[in-house]
């Protein structure tokens, strides 16, 4: 089934299916996403690391589909029923669900009411009705009394044939199909307050939904979620309803679309004879008793599953962003993670990230030891050389953040900067078993200072050893199918590490575990190959990694960096299969490798064609050259600071028209939020940020953007700032409690901007948005 699916996956993906084919094979043959978008470009014709990573899971998709529809065609086949147009229908079923459709009525299932009639000979009663209406329901029926069946009566044997069309008609792949697609355009999501729930506490944070309905095709993903969460916790009660159907719940004397479909489809008329009505009736009842409920579960399960995938690709964006975030570098940095019972604490690291010192500190409530943490500090800073502060932003972090301040006046001349950093993850790194191997005799929580600290210096290297979905730059992560949520962070983290590379000399284990061809027990195994001979001189060292076979050579030497190892080519990308090519360009050019490295006068009057071959084509010769360019080069941002309002340290501070600096956090499809250094982010919602209309925030900003905003409302009662980045936008200087969003947002988070303004015009103020949502 190959050429099938390769065609198809062209289609999708607007490529050409002899690029999909080679793609397919790559794949198969064990190569890695980031190897093959890196490394084998002529073979793929350029696909992108984005294009095969959904080719990877559509593949899966794909090859699963076609596995079920050859199990399917066995079964049919076996049971003597598969007909040529059967045959035709299944082979050409594109989706599982339409699969399902065509095989239900072949399928074995446990012993059905209709089934049972059939054993009892009522079938020919129902055909009879169906074909002829004339005949009187009671009068036919009494020829199939079979009381030793349970079928003792005219009532209960027209029972039975009314179950034997409602299966027949429910089982009609066709008529389902059209169903359907009608509920998914015609479908409505009514939601109203569970009985009981209208006053409970913890039901106010789904008091938008307590009376609330939209078009099943309209709700966005945030907004799903949040009434699956309030369904699942009992405090909502949802359900699918087709837009014609009456508000109340109470059914019409006229059949709805749905029940009309199903009378036409069965070739049913009410012309007033005899056995119309009754056969008017089990059509109703097939919409009713058998299908409605299935199409609800059904269509309600796409919505979540559309919504799980749009939450899940928002995470990853998030999680991209925050790790291809700017490094400080190495430099000698402390970590403070703020307290206040508990202490300061504090982590000295070196340029490296190794852990020098660590002390606890206690300058808040109840010590208030403010000049004593003040000289345990400053001491520090004198003893190691720190260049960097790194505090965290939980609790008492604008009050930490002060007292860095007052240490870098005292010690001005070492130029010491001090950043409030994201602490997200530190604990669960702290409780970490890889923490308990790296720091064994240290406290746990003097773990996340150290934590804190390194993640300044390089954010992708100490992310890495944390959980991605405990980073916190997701939506409803909880409610989301984990296993998904997993392998699509994972990628993520593979292709970040990828992208940037790491020195094969100083990496973690869990960095080089991320590496295209490793895992943990090659990563194990070349820390401790390292440890015991030393670093290693070259990528070709490697070699001698136990069970680091050729295969796994090929596929990990690209990302890996020898920077000070006898090989000049061995920091750069260039990977050592393609050395050959380089050692042309030196004899072409008579210079040696370090002298040709960073000359970008000599490498920009190259002519890649000329030293292209059969095995390297123009993509890797223009990738080499400009890779000797810039060596080594990181693609991640020039590191920035954000600086943070003196004086503005909670909500209470805020003020509307006040203009901040801050930073973004966590982007969603609704908006984005952004650390203002008040201990709540603040939303800013699609609406508001940008002076033009724009759909997705990511077209705008990303997790880790340092921005200015202007604060247009706070609701001190809910914790919840709305910002924007329409600076000419005005304030809202009346509270407002009621333009929150149907949307719950992220645990810990505020709650997205109103539905109404999600539509709002670009020109339109925020403030207007929201005055809209009140209406």
């Amino acid at each position: 089934m190959l050429p099938s699916i390769a065609h198809r996956l062209a289609a999708e993906l607007g490529a050409q299916p002899r690029q999909i084919i080679a793609a397919i094979e790559l794949l198969d043959g064990g190569a890695t996403v980031p190897f093959i978008a890196r490394y084998r470009k002529e073979v793929t014709e350029g696909l992108d690391d984005t294009q095969l990573r959904n080719l990877e899971e559509r593949l899966g998709y794909l090859r699963e589909l076609e596995d079920r529809r050859a199990a399917v065609l066995a079964s049919i086949e076996e049971q003597g029923k598969l007909t040529p147009q059967l045959r035709h229908d299944i082979e050409h079923a594109e989706a599982k669900q339409r699969l399902e459709d065509l095989y239900l009525p072949y399928k074995q299932k446990r012993r059905t009411k209709a089934q049972i009639a059939r054993e009892a000979g009522i079938e020919p009663l129902a055909d009879a009705l169906l074909t002829d209406p004339t005949l009187k329901p009671e009068d036919a029926a009494a020829a199939y009394l079979n009381a030793d069946a349970g079928f003792a009566d005219a009532k209960a044997v027209l029972d039975g044939a009314r179950q034997i069309l409602m299966e027949r008609f429910a089982e009609n792949a066709a008529l389902v199909g059209s169903l359907r697609e009608y509920v998914s355009e015609h479908g409505v999501v009514r939601v109203e307050v569970a009985e009981g729930k209208e006053n409970d506490q913890e039901a106010a944070k789904f008091r938008d939904y307590f009376k609330y309905s939209e078009k099943l095709g309209n709700i966005p993903s945030h907004r799903a979620l949040a009434l699956f969460r309030g369904r699942n916790e009992e405090f909502l009660r949802v359900k699918l309803a087709l837009d014609t159907d009456p508000e109340d719940g109470t059914r019409s004397p006229e059949p709805n679309p749905c029940e009309r479909k199903i009378l036409v489809a069965a070739g049913i008329r009410d012309q007033g004879r005899a056995a119309d009505k009754w056969l008017v009736d089990t059509a109703r009842w097939t919409w009713s008793v058998k299908l409605a409920l299935s199409m609800d579960l059904d269509l309600m399960g796409k919505l979540r599953e559309r919504a799980e995938e749009e939450a899940i690709r928002v995470f990853a964006q998030n999680l991209k962003a925050l790790l291809l975030a700017a490094p400080a570098g190495p430099r000698v940095t402390m970590g403070l993670d703020p307290g206040i019972r508990t202490g300061v604490k504090v982590a000295v690291v070196d340029a490296t990230g190794k852990l020098l010192d660590t002390a606890t500190i206690y300058p808040h409530e109840p010590r208030k030891d403010w000049d004593g943490s003040l000289h345990a500090l400053a001491k520090l800073v004198e003893k190691h050389g720190v260049q960097l502060i790194a505090i965290g932003n939980g609790t008492a972090s604008r009050e930490t953040d002060k007292l860095a301040g007052e240490v870098i006046k005292r010690t001005a001349p070492a130029k010491v900067t001090s950043i409030v950093v994201s602490e997200a993850g530190a604990s669960v790194y702290s409780a970490s078993e890889l923490a308990a191997k790296e720091f064994p005799e240290l406290d746990v929580s003097l773990r996340g200072a150290v934590s804190i600290a390194r993640r300044l210096q390089d954010p992708l290297a100490e992310l890495v050893k944390i959980e991605p979905k405990a980073i916190g730059v997701g939506q409803y992560q909880h409610d989301l199918n984990q296993s998904k949520l997993a392998k699509s962070l994972d990628a993520v983290v593979e292709d970040c590490v990828n992208a940037v590379g790491v020195d094969v000399n100083t990496a973690s284990v869990a960095l080089l575990t991320r590496i295209s061809g490793l895992n943990t027990t090659l990563a194990q195994n070349i820390v401790a190959h390292r440890d015991a001979n030393g670093a290693f001189a070259s990528r070709a060292a490697l070699k001698k990694v136990p069970r680091l076979g050729d295969k796994t050579f090929e596929q990990c030497a690209g990302f890996l960096r020898v920077n000070d190892g006898s090989n000049p080519l061995d920091r750069s990308s260039v990977h050592p299969e393609a050395y050959p090519v380089v050692e042309k360009i030196l004899a072409d050019v008579q210079k040696k490798a370090r002298e040709l490295i960073g000359d970008s006068a000599t490498l920009k009057n190259l002519d890649a064609k000329k030293y292209t071959d059969e095995r390297f084509g123009l993509p890797t010769v223009q990738d080499i050259l400009l890779e000797l360019d810039k060596p080594g080069r990181d693609p991640r941002p020039e590191f920035k600071t954000a600086s943070f309002r003196e004086g503005v340290e909670a909500i209470k501070d805020l003020e509307p028209g006040m203009l901040l600096e801050g930073v973004v956090t966590n982007v969603t499809n609704f908006g984005a939020f952004v650390d203002i250094g008040v201990h709540q982010d603040g939303l800013v919602h699609v609406s508001a940020i940008a002076n033009r209309f724009i759909k997705d925030p990511a077209e705008v900003v990303k997790a880790g953007d340092i921005v200015k905003v202007k604060v247009v409302e706070i609701d001190l009662a809910r914790k919840r700032i709305a910002l924007t980045m329409r600076l000419s936008d005005e304030a809202v200087r009346k509270p407002n409690t009621d333009a929150d969003s149907r949307g719950n947002a992220p645990r810990g988070k505020p709650a997205a901007a109103p539905r109404a303004a999600e539509k709002a015009p670009a020109n339109n103020a925020f403030a207007a948005a929201l005055a809209r949502a009140k209406r």
